[in-house]
């Protein structure tokens, strides 16, 4: 099996996406995917750590930690500024990773996942505040179900854009 993307700028702008939203969601998914179908361009570059099975069993528990301390108080603001630059960094090492295994230019992936990250984090950042206080409804309520979208799509995304072809 081995990975086949033929437009990489739309997982990207997905992954970007996600790590807007949950930091570690885009690298979890990438991680996941080229440990499962790993590429030849990835071998000598940096990146491959993206592609081992043990950093990506490390981010998948990881990460469940990040979903709990979302949901505390004390939990600064996705758009803090730390938070801003874990979320560009996030989706830049995504892109970089996935436009990298394509035969792409890491330095692309990176611009754009890193680029998508940071809007994404303010639109979800504000969505979220905006909901909470338009329906009355708790803010860890609406959290949970914004970890609910961010699982699922990261499944949907792994599933739907990075199908295995034989060969």
């Amino acid at each position: 099996m081995k990975l086949k993307i033929s437009k990489p700028l739309w997982p990207v702008i997905g992954l970007g996406t996600l790590a807007g939203m949950r930091t570690l969601s885009a690298p979890v998914v990438t991680t996941h995917v080229l440990s499962h179908r790993p590429s030849k361009q990835l071998e000598t570059s940096p990146l491959r750590l993206m592609q081992s099975t043990t950093v990506a069993a490390v981010l998948k528990i990881v990460s469940v930690t990040e979903l709990i301390a979302d949901k505390l108080p004390s939990t600064p603001n996705r758009i803090e500024p730390a938070g801003v630059a874990a979320r560009c960094l996030s989706g830049a090492l995504a892109g970089a990773s996935i436009y990298k295994a394509v035969g792409g230019k890491a330095l692309t992936g990176a611009l754009i996942g890193g680029a998508v990250a940071i809007a994404a984090a303010y639109g979800s950042y504000f969505l979220r505040k905006n909901t909470v206080k338009a329906n009355h409804i708790a803010d860890p309520v609406i959290g949970a179900i914004e970890d609910a979208l961010v699982i699922g799509s990261g499944f949907g995304l792994s599933k739907l854009t990075y199908a295995p072809v034989a060969g």
